[in-house]
């Protein structure tokens, strides 16, 4: 491995020495107003030379040749397309595009549920583009996100790889997931669906951090996560991504997009396939969970003559996934022989929006309907559960006068939730009772721009549940800018989550238990408020963008199950104290004029829980993540080479009384590498190396794994401390380095 790790280093230093032809940057901006402007084309007139604007309007060329000026046309969805003429020995050069007469925008964010650029939004929205992702190619999103800086995907069982999204050390059932601003994964697809959302069909991923319940409701209250799907009206093509592992973990990744006429298609496909077993730390389970999964998406955008939109998507999704023993095959499925957890499943998904046909008004209808089904076994345990959740909203946009732009809502949710446990059981465990919950809320939204320098954002919803009744939450966002170079924004709000007594805690699984309500539940709630300050920083050589976040948010009636007070009950109650969660965060994205790319963050947190007046570290929550990656093209030879990685300082890890494995996770860090090779037509082969220093868990990660079905739990002699068999001691994948290799293609 560190003969590979030469190897690379020695590739990057030779790019770095390798003659060049000139470099030509400039940052494209918004002719009125000055703001930069992000994803625009930028395409040379050197054939096969070009690229895209950043998140900061900066671009990049570097000729293959030694020349001194060369031509450029910069193209971008809802400004006049401009040629530009550069030279190598300018500064960087600013490039003023001209809005067209339509007033499209070139970018939708997630914090205001209006189409807004970036730059315009009073909320700090983190917008990242697939190329982004592509730096360190994986094969869903799930995977991908350990890039984003705050942003970290946590596993929760060692043997089937349940696991979830914390942003900022919010715990996965507070962070909401969208596609196209819709919510399409909570409830139970939180732990398995999130893992079936395929790269081929992104157009970008949009992060809030910090409470948005106030437009999207339930379960934003941690942040959400709203991914784009690419746009069906963008010019035809075929995109193919096929790549593989040293381990065995096959990938292809093909998105279609055709026109007929004002209407466009995309249709977008997955499969993934590894099926090797692998046992580095030699305690006879799977190190990683076998899996095979297909995803279809399809989505159309209808252009109506009288130029309003309406699209419609749907997305199945098939997975089959197995952890266990070695030996372990299908036949022992539910049964107490040999241990492995198998989990089918299949989701239906379909979204769509459609503008009404009201005149000088924007009335939109937004709707998404999902079906969730699992069947799965956990050893002998069944688990059998449906899930189907459909929600239905409708917005107006509308001027008050020169400076106020309002937003009104009104939405609808239901969800139906059934399994084998008691938590849907009829309480004398007679007959079965699914849950079924409405929720109907509606919101109000106020954009006041006092000036060119000062906005106040103000928002206010309002949503009923039977069980918990009114429930109110505000939100306050304040935006300055001195200048388009730098932006200070201030946001407070607050956000809830409606009771939700599903869980997927394997001691839940086992025995016929009541459920038992002790209190009148009151809904989860949290206030926060964090300080955003951004600055662009233009030089001799590149660019660089900063943003740094302070952030505070209090939790309270934390609503937690008790599964140890009796054996025969599931105790629901709130907590009795709160939790907190303070800290701070640093991006910065480094742009230099010889193409090199580097972006860095860190993340400081003390998130911890106050209960009966004692303080705890929130588990698998560490103080410290911090994420990195470099980007470097050697033009000369049609090559890029990308360094990326995490760190993650120790964390607090569930253990058993007198338990000999460490409390604490162990301060760790995962490197990868990759080198991509550009052929002309849009071919790229790539490769490179996974946790290049192949780092993985040496402790016990499974507590008696010769005795999975604790059947000799009970005999002092084998079990003297009284140990049960438990997979959750979990802060890394055991999984060692790995090479991996793909193929990429762009036929248009």
């Amino acid at each position: 491995m560190q003969k590979i790790l030469i190897l690379f280093y020695t590739l990057l230093v030779a790019g770095f020495l390798q003659a060049q032809g000139n470099s030509f940057t400039g940052r494209v901006t918004d002719a009125q107003n000055g703001e930069p402007l992000a994803f625009a084309t930028v395409q040379s007139d050197i054939p096969g030379l070009g690229t895209l604007t950043d998140s900061s309007g900066f671009f990049a060329l570097i000729t293959p040749e030694k020349v001194t000026q060369i031509g450029v046309n910069i193209s971008l969805v809802g400004y006049n397309r401009q040629s530009f003429s550069l030279a190598s020995k300018e500064k960087t050069t600013e490039i003023r595009l001209i809005p067209v007469e339509s007033g499209l925008r070139e970018v939708v964010v997630t914090g205001t549920m209006k189409e807004m650029r970036k730059s315009d939004s009073p909320v700090p929205v983190e917008v990242y583009s697939p190329r982004f992702f592509l730096r360190n190619p994986t094969p869903s999103l799930f995977d991908a996100v350990q890039m984003v800086n705050g942003v970290r995907p946590q596993l929760q069982c060692n043997v089937c790889s349940t696991g979830d999204i914390h942003i900022n050390g919010m715990e996965g059932p507070y962070t909401m997931v969208l596609i196209d601003g819709m919510p399409i994964v909570s409830g139970l697809s939180t732990v398995y669906g999130l893992s079936g959302i395929p790269n081929s069909m992104l157009q970008r991923m949009e992060v809030v951090k910090g409470p948005a319940a106030s437009l999207y409701g339930s379960e934003a209250m941690g942040g959400l996560i709203n991914i784009i799907t690419k746009d069906p009206a963008e010019r035809p093509e075929l995109r193919l991504d096929l790549n593989g592992t040293t381990y065995g973990e096959y990938n292809a990744d093909a998105a279609a997009s055709l026109a007929f006429g004002k209407t466009g298609m995309l249709l977008s496909a997955n499969y993934f396939h590894f099926n090797e077993r692998w046992d580095i730390n030699d305690d006879n389970f799977t190190d990683v969970t076998l899996q095979q999964r297909f995803s279809l998406f399809n989505k159309w955008r209808f252009e109506r003559p009288d130029n309003r939109l309406a699209s419609f998507a749907a997305r199945y999704l098939w997975e089959d996934r197995y952890g266990g023993e070695m030996q372990w095959e299908p036949r022992w499925r539910g049964t107490d022989s040999i241990y492995g957890e198998s989990i089918r499943t299949k989701r239906y998904e379909f979204i769509g929006n459609y503008q009404l046909p009201i005149e000088r008004e924007k009335v939109l209808f937004s709707f998404s309907l999902n079906r969730h089904r699992q069947d799965s076994y956990y050893g002998d345990v069944p688990y059998l559960a449906d899930q189907h959740i459909g929600f239905g909203q409708l917005t107006w946009e509308r001027k008050a006068g020169a400076r106020h732009d309002l937003l009104f809502g009104a939405g609808l949710r239901y969800t139906f939730y059934d399994d084998n446990t008691p938590v849907t059981a009829h309480v004398n465990g007679a007959e079965n009772a699914p849950q079924k919950t409405w929720l109907p809320g509606v919101f109000v939204q106020d954009e006041w721009s006092f000036n060119a320098h000062w906005k106040l954002l103000s928002g206010l919803r309002w949503d009923y549940d039977r069980r918990h009744g009114h429930i109110v939450s505000p939100r306050l966002n304040l935006k300055y800018n001195p200048n388009k170079d730098n932006t200070l924004r201030l946001s407070a709000g607050s956000g809830f989550r409606v009771v939700n007594v599903f869980s997927e805690d394997h001691a839940a699984l086992t025995g016929g238990r009541q459920v038992v309500f002790a209190e009148t539940l009151e809904p989860e709630r949290t206030w926060n408020v964090n300080l955003n300050y951004t600055r662009f920083q233009n030089t001799s050589f590149g660019f660089i963008n900063f943003d740094a976040t302070l952030f505070y948010t209090y939790f309270f009636n934390k609503i937690i199950g008790d599964y140890d007070a009796d054996p025969e009950k599931i105790i629901y109650q709130n907590l009795n104290g709160f939790a907190e969660n303070t800290g701070f965060s640093l991006n910065s994205d480094w742009n230099f004029t010889n193409g090199l790319k580097a972006i860095a963050g860190f993340t400081l947190m003390n998130v911890s829980t106050v209960d009966a007046g004692k303080r705890a570290w929130q588990l698998h929550t560490p103080h410290v993540t911090a994420n990195w990656s470099l980007s470097y093209p050697v033009r000369a030879w049609n090559l890029s080479f990308d360094y990326n990685g995490h760190l993650t300082s120790p964390m607090r890890l569930p253990v058993f009384a007198n338990d000999y494995r460490p409390e604490q996770s162990p301060w760790f860090s995962i490197h990868n590498i990759q080198c991509t090779w550009k052929g002309k037509n849009g071919l790229e082969i790539y490769g490179g190396v996974k946790n290049l220093f192949n780092f993985y868990p040496r402790e016990d990660v499974i507590m008696r794994p010769h005795d999975p079905f604790d059947k000799k739990a009970g005999d002092p002699a084998d079990n003297p401390n009284g140990y049960t068999f438990d997979p959750s001691y979990n802060y890394a994948p055991v999984q060692g380095a790995r090479g991996f290799a793909g193929i990429r293609m762009l036929i248009r």
